[in-house]
């Protein structure tokens, strides 16, 4: 298994954000959580990429507990993240956001006024490529629109070489067919290198279309798991999130 969560829990003030939740992911997997607004997700996320502790219970990563270590770490051992809201730099061009964060990855002190080795532009423009943004390689990213700041967002992820991808909504803020053709392409990217996905999403037709399992959180518990097929059709999720039955 490449990513373990055992019982983990988490309070705020005496508020349960996360209750319990236990699953694991093998290598390769597309998986989904799913759940209403408040119900842990973004919090479940924060605790896997140690951007806040756990108060109970244990992550592992290919079998490494990771519980505790800072974020900076358990990016270098090969979880990449990204955010519902986008973390780009605005003022720089998108082969400045990229090439910032590979030369970060590989530990390179850098200065946009002394040109980088031709190997790091290499790999910039193949990330550029890979996210479909090679022909914007030079426009200020504050310039973009909202769907294209996610796809860079995307390759600041995958600058990180990770091994398993967190993405946090990655569709937010998008039309109709913006999310679909983001989610196509996370789906491409994902299966072309070989990646482990967890991904957070409110459009429940994309959820169904891409995921292999799809896990479902309320008020902080995991009350669900299963092929998408099985989450469909279970009681449960019908009556508190996908307003089915009601």
């Amino acid at each position: 298994m490449i990513l373990g969560v055992e019982k983990v829990k988490k309070s705020f003030d005496g508020f349960v954000a996360i209750n319990g939740v236990s699953f694991s992911m093998p290598k390769g997997e597309i998986c989904s959580i799913i759940g209403p607004n408040g119900a842990g997700k973004t919090t479940l996320f924060n605790l896997i990429t140690g951007h806040l502790p756990i108060d109970e219970g244990k992550l592992t990563f290919k079998d490494l507990d990771i519980t505790g270590r800072p974020p900076h770490q358990i990016c270098r051992l090969g979880i990449g993240r990204s955010f519902q809201r986008t973390n780009i730099f605005p003022r720089l061009t998108v082969f400045q956001n990229i090439q910032a964060a590979v030369l970060v990855h590989r530990r390179k002190s850098f200065t946009f006024l002394r040109p980088v080795d031709s190997f790091f532009q290499e790999e910039t423009g193949e990330i550029l490529e890979r996210v479909g943004l090679k022909e914007y390689a030079q426009t200020v990213s504050g310039a973009l629109s909202y769907g294209f700041q996610k796809q860079l967002e995307l390759g600041i992820a995958l600058a990180s070489e990770p091994e398993l991808l967190l993405l946090d909504e990655p569709t937010a803020g998008m039309s109709v067919q913006e999310t679909h053709q983001t989610m196509d392409l996370i789906a491409k990217i994902t299966r072309e290198k070989g990646l482990t996905l967890l991904f957070t999403e409110h459009d429940m037709e994309v959820v169904f279309s891409i995921s292999q399992r799809i896990l479902v959180l309320y008020q902080g518990r995991l009350i669900a798991e299963g092929l998408p097929g099985e989450v469909r059709n279970n009681p449960e999720v019908q009556k508190v999130y996908l307003g089915e039955g009601r």
